[in-house]
């Protein structure tokens, strides 16, 4: 990993933290190290408000280590390159993701997959970076992060759409192109309504499937038809709708968090269907015969590696996908966070960064 340690300015990198396991945000300034030969500063103009903000401002994994600059979902523009860089040059615009570092020479690393790091990718906010450093995020002014970890952002897709790409969008992107559920005709079940289940909704119309949104919320299903272009809406715990549908799925992406049961959804996979867990919910129990029978999959998935992140934010831009979106100034990200638990956001909050952090 590049070691950098020698910091830029005093405090110069103005930001919103939480300092202690409440999560309350407010004003904060730190130093960004000093720009490497490798390294790209991006002058941040949005970021997205994705439910990792809330895991590591309120400690919910125990780990976090305050004070905590969130945001992971960020796009901005250029302001200085390092001599070494030669992908990206001052006034582009670019997007940062989940992570920033890496080995850099393990198999993944070497194929595009950092995310899969065999020695841990380093998370963008709230981990250790390899010169000792504690990763901050996006909640600030600007970053500066090495370049293998930044991506291009056409130039015609708007800096506020393209940050719910770099988590959400990315999140479930990856396990439709590895499982092959970009193949028109075929049918797709997305389990869950809100950041990520509205990307998966919209790649999956692009990708020409016959879509199908579960959800526990019927107040959605008005604009799962119309705005989303779903094919169907099905209430999911009423069992008569769940029944029709046995055995007709090729694929089903869930992206719920909160538990649920998986049996009744493995049931609805055709023979060989593929159900793919992005969701982190307490526990994942099912009856060994909902998956021997029939030969159906669960599968894993998290984000993406750096080839397959270029690959969706230009699929984007080429065929007009946009995420859903609400924008708010950074001095609502308090209510923001509290809104998102009450799961009250259609369908990504993203923070105008840019014209609200002075």
């Amino acid at each position: 990993m590049f070691k950098m340690s020698t910091l830029a300015g005093k405090d110069d990198c103005l930001a919103w933290a939480a300092r202690d396991p409440s999560g309350v945000l407010s004003p904060y300034n730190f130093s960004r190290r000093a720009v490497g030969s490798d390294d790209v500063s991006l002058k941040i103009t949005h970021c997205g408000i994705c439910y990792a903000d809330l895991i590591w401002t309120r400690n919910f994994h125990g780990d976090s280590k305050y004070p905590v600059v969130p945001g992971h979902e960020i796009a901005g523009i250029v302001k200085e390159v390092g001599s070494n860089v030669h992908r990206f040059k001052v006034g582009d615009h670019v997007g940062v993701g989940t992570y920033v570092n890496s080995c850099r020479s393990c198999e993944y690393c070497n194929d595009g997959q950092e995310v899969h790091c065999v020695k841990g990718s380093v998370y963008t906010f709230n981990a250790v970076d390899a010169d000792g450093s504690i990763t901050k995020g996006g909640y600030s002014s600007y970053i500066v992060a090495h370049e293998r970890y930044c991506f291009m952002i056409p130039e015609n897709y708007p800096l506020a759409s393209a940050a719910p790409l770099l988590c959400a969008g990315i999140t479930v992107y990856t396990p439709m192109v590895h499982h092959k559920m970009n193949q028109p005709g075929k049918s797709l079940g997305v389990i869950g309504l809100g950041g990520l289940g509205h990307m998966a909704v919209k790649f999956g119309k692009a990708f020409g499937l016959n879509v199908t949104i579960f959800s526990t919320s019927v107040s959605k299903k008005e604009e799962a038809l119309s705005l989303l272009g779903a094919n169907r809406f099905v209430v999911s715990s009423d069992q008569e709708q769940m029944k029709a549908l046995a055995k007709s799925f090729d694929f089903i992406i869930d992206t719920a968090s909160g538990d649920h049961p998986f049996d009744p959804y493995m049931s609805l996979l055709k023979t060989a269907g593929v159900l793919v867990l992005v969701g982190f919910p307490s526990e994942v129990k099912f009856s060994p015969g909902s998956l021997n029978i029939g030969n159906k999959t669960i599968s894993g998935s998290v984000t993406g590696g750096t080839k397959v992140t270029q690959e969706m934010i230009d699929f984007c831009a080429a065929h007009k996908i946009y995420p859903n979106i609400e924008v708010i100034p950074i001095q609502y990200a308090n209510e923001a966070l509290e809104r998102l638990i009450k799961k009250d956001v259609k369908y990504r909050f993203v923070i105008d960064i840019e014209n609200s952090l002075k």
